[in-house]
């Protein structure tokens, strides 16, 4: 940080110059570059928000998966994010909504990446290389935990306890399932990063309900700018989301 000149007191530092231009506003992951774009929360972040805020979210319907689909991976993200004394799991952050979402879109689709063939055995380290679109392994994925599930305990995934559906999984994870049109790991491991992305996503994409999420981590979310406070000793704030943003 540049500070004063002593001797010129009327010289600026570079973050009285960077608050008085307003040149801090953006947010945090999500909310940098499309903050921007939206007029400023009326909120100075020193409101109390309570975990038993209301949700207002309006993402939660189905797009992609049919109801058991949906069921399957909510159980199963459960169990990769379970409640706990430290805050809510997948279940209730809404990460099977995400996902669902997700598959809807540009990610199921694999809509940004080459997929054209021919196609070669990758390396694990390349992660997936293959012609199935993310939905389509999410489809032969459900399938197969159903298939696996009734094979060992004679009983649909959702009907397992959690010790259970913890097993069926760890098969899944290392390869101890017999699939011959995916890699059982590799879907694991696919589901396992986009439950943690929709856990701690921004709420506008469907997960991390009422922010909750981010209220684990102390995190301020997408904040529109920080000037109000850059002068200021650490605080605690309350979290914004793109919603929140969208709708002044």
């Amino acid at each position: 940080m540049v500070e004063k000149n002593k001797e010129n007191p009327d010289s600026v530092s570079r973050r009285s110059f960077l608050r008085n231009a307003g040149l801090t506003v953006g947010g945090l992951v999500v909310g940098g570059s499309i903050g921007s774009l939206f007029p400023r929360n009326k909120n100075d972040g020193t409101t109390k928000v309570t975990e038993t805020t209301k949700s207002e979210d309006l993402n939660q319907a189905l797009m992609y998966f049919t109801k058991e689909q949906f069921l399957v991976i909510q159980a199963a993200t459960e169990r990769i994010f379970p409640e706990d004394d430290h805050g809510p799991g997948a279940k209730s952050l809404g990460v099977a909504y995400f996902i669902d979402h997700q598959l809807a879109g540009y990610w199921g689709f694999n809509g940004r990446e080459y997929m054209q063939a021919p196609f070669y055995p990758g390396e694990k380290v390349q992660g997936y290389q293959g012609r199935l679109k993310r939905r389509e392994v999410f489809d032969i994925a459900i399938r197969e935990i159903q298939n696996h599930s009734n094979a060992v305990y004679k009983k649909n995934f959702t009907d397992l306890t959690g010790e259970e559906q913890d097993a069926i999984l760890t098969d899944f994870e290392g390869d101890k399932v017999n699939i011959t049109t995916i890699s059982p790991s590799g879907f694991f491991q696919m589901l396992r990063s986009v439950t943690l992305e929709g856990a701690y996503s921004d709420p506008l994409y469907g997960g991390n309900l009422n922010m909750n999420g981010w209220k684990m981590k102390n995190y301020p979310g997408s904040q529109m700018a920080y000037a109000d406070i850059i002068d200021k000793d650490f605080k605690k704030i309350a979290p914004q989301s793109l919603k929140s943003h969208m709708n002044q």
